[in-house]
């Protein structure tokens, strides 16, 4: 399995489409892909910034590429994010991350996602650099793995790697050790082998790989560092 999960941020579909079909050509089993609701997080990414266009998207039910190969992460930065899942897991998207700070009750908004959705779907549970813990501890029996952010702002590719999720890894795998745990933000060679030294399952990786002169070539590169860990 792939400690690399490439992310995109997609300004429209035709971003989109072009950053997925990327990924498609290279060696990966996820990808996520980051939905910003100008509101939770902001700007705004596409489909929030294109509500018609989405809407023609899930009514012709094709979009996802290669789903036999490659499962699909909705990072849903959003305050409507139960509702907003319905559409992807349409589509094919079979993991949804939902943001500790977009609900009063994370618990709940879990717990009523199961319900509606099933158990076929892999649920996450993401906590900002600045959160406490405690946001998702009592939430841990509803979900599937945990995914701290790396970056101080969330819904933006390319902001440096905030080093305080160091500490907050040591002190979550510390009390869950057999959670799966990923970060998503400023991830880079430069910190993945501390990351995974630390416990750390995989690494979200969006800017990092895009940027590349060969993507296929840096995730190799990512994926190298797993035997050192044993991941």
């Amino acid at each position: 399995m792939s400690i690399v999960v490439p992310a995109v941020l997609p300004s429209s579909l035709k971003d989109l489409k072009e950053k997925l079909a990327l990924f498609a050509t290279l060696p990966i089993d996820r990808v996520q892909i980051d939905v910003v609701d100008g509101r939770f997080a902001k700007p705004a990414s596409w489909p929030y910034n294109a509500p018609d266009e989405w809407r023609k998207v899930v009514a012709q039910g094709e979009l996802l590429p290669a789903p036999d190969r490659i499962a699909y992460e909705i990072d849903l930065m959003c305050y409507d994010a139960e509702d907003a899942a319905e559409a992807w897991l349409a589509l094919g998207a079979t993991r949804l991350t939902f943001h500790a700070e977009s609900t009063t009750d994370l618990a709940r908004l879990l717990a009523s996602a199961r319900t509606r959705y099933g158990s076929i779907v892999s649920y996450g549970a993401a906590v900002n650099i600045a959160s406490n813990l405690a946001l998702i501890e009592t939430s841990m029996g509803e979900i599937d793995y945990v995914q701290c952010m790396g970056i101080a702002s969330i819904g933006k590719q390319g902001q440096p790697f905030d080093t305080r999720v160091f500490e907050k890894v040591i002190i979550f795998h510390r009390h869950h050790p057999k959670t799966p745990l990923q970060i998503d933000g400023g991830v880079s060679l430069k910190n993945a082998q501390k990351l995974l030294a630390h416990g750390v399952s995989n690494l979200v990786v969006g800017s990092g790989i895009l940027r590349a002169k060969d993507p296929a070539a840096e995730i190799a590169k990512f994926e190298g560092l797993q035997s050192w860990f044993g991941v």
